[in-house]
């Protein structure tokens, strides 16, 4: 397939969107904690603010990448589409905070006036490019969805999510026939809320690379720790692979072909999802893993390959956090070329100029392999 524009390109990505998502305002303050101490003339805007995707919308409009794009409109969900993955006690909540005028539900996560409505486009864009997918009208979609939702679990928010996109997105393909599905979430944050919605199920492998950050409080009581590997039939299918603060390109790539890619193949899943942030970037306020354009693309084309050879090229991607407001655009259009496996890249990185030393990185992984093939019964033998 040529990178050049001045041909069709033979594959494409649909991206759901719709602008009604940029209403969610989580206000300003110092960093996310919504305060101003009275002695600061310069208040900073939430990290989840709607400029960051302002400018992942625009760089697939106008950015390089713009003819591999088709545009597709999202919509909201419907209340009883919320139940497939999340308590009616905890909607019943959301629903109320929004009718009282807003609520903070934990540390850094508020639902302010039209926040509710921004969470119900995003559920239901992202179910919908599911559908999409396993209607056949494409191979990859990508839901580019806020407020975020993988820390979202089945009764309570978390880091700034409400609702958990990814785990209803995987709910409906599950009760759209689909046998098993498998969930690749790269944010630097533990995809904590989609692990606990399947963690007793072996219909769904959850795989989490992260930040080596553990519990964060009440609204997150899971550490993301290499032995959080389900329960029940579940056990052995949610795989934690935290990493150590600067694991760069490098280390990524080594954690994706040493652990990632054996477990796909071993699961051999019907559906792909990922979940992307670009909070794991060199750059990002929120994180500390030292990822740069280059090692985005390798992910998305690594993930690119696992879908075509088992999931016949169905891949449906998710957005979550991201909070460097312009680099996180680069790097979203370095996976998606990944992901179109392209031969080339489109775009230089503008400030990538940062040493790595993966040497700790691979050393971790070495013992989170062993531990797994200690551990996991479907991966004996792996």
């Amino acid at each position: 397939m040529a990178a050049s524009t001045a041909t069709a390109p033979t594959d494409r990505i649909d991206v759901f969107w719709d602008s009604g998502m940029l209403n969610h305002n989580s206000g300003n303050g110092v960093f996310d904690t919504g305060m101003d101490p009275g002695f600061l003339d310069v208040l900073e805007k939430h990290p989840e603010n709607s400029d960051r995707v302002k400018n992942m919308v625009s760089i697939l409009k106008r950015g390089p990448i713009s003819p591999y794009i088709s545009w597709l409109p999202g919509r909201p969900a419907l209340l009883s589409e919320l139940l497939s993955f999340h308590s009616s006690e905890y909607i019943n909540e959301l629903v109320e905070a929004d009718r009282d005028g807003g609520k903070m539900l934990c540390s850094g996560t508020f639902l302010n006036p039209g926040s509710w409505d921004a969470s119900l486009l995003a559920a239901g864009t992202t179910l919908s490019a599911m559908k999409h997918v396993l209607d056949g009208h494409g191979k990859i979609a990508y839901a580019l969805v806020r407020p975020p939702g993988h820390h979202a679990q089945p009764t309570r928010a978390d880091g700034y999510c409400f609702l958990n996109n990814a785990g209803l997105a995987v709910q409906f393909a599950l009760n759209s026939g689909c046998a098993k599905v498998a969930v690749i979430d790269i944010d630097v944050h533990y995809g904590n809320g989609t692990a606990e919605g399947f963690y007793r199920s072996d219909k769904v492998l959850t795989i989490s690379l992260h930040m080596n950050h553990g519990s964060w409080g009440p609204s997150h009581p899971q550490n993301g720790s290499v032995d959080e590997l389900g329960e029940a039939e579940g056990f052995g299918y949610n795989l934690n692979i935290p990493l150590p603060n600067g694991t760069g390109d490098r280390g990524y790539r080594h954690a994706m072909t040493e652990l990632v890619v054996p477990a796909i193949q071993k699961f051999e899943p019907e559906m792909m999802v990922l979940v992307i942030g670009q909070d794991s970037s060199a750059f990002d306020p929120n994180g500390r893993q030292c990822l740069t354009m280059e090692g985005y693309q390798e992910i998305g084309r690594i993930v690119r390959s696992l879908a075509d050879r088992h999931c016949s090229g169905r891949l449906l991607i998710v957005q979550e956090g991201g909070y460097h407001v312009t680099y996180s655009a680069y790097c979203l259009h370095a996976t998606l070329e990944g992901v179109l496996n392209l031969p080339t890249s489109l775009l230089s990185d503008p400030i990538a100029y940062y040493p790595e030393d993966e040497a700790l990185a691979v050393e971790v992984i070495k013992s989170i392999k062993k531990f797994q093939k200690d551990n996991v019964p479907f991966l004996k033998g792996a």
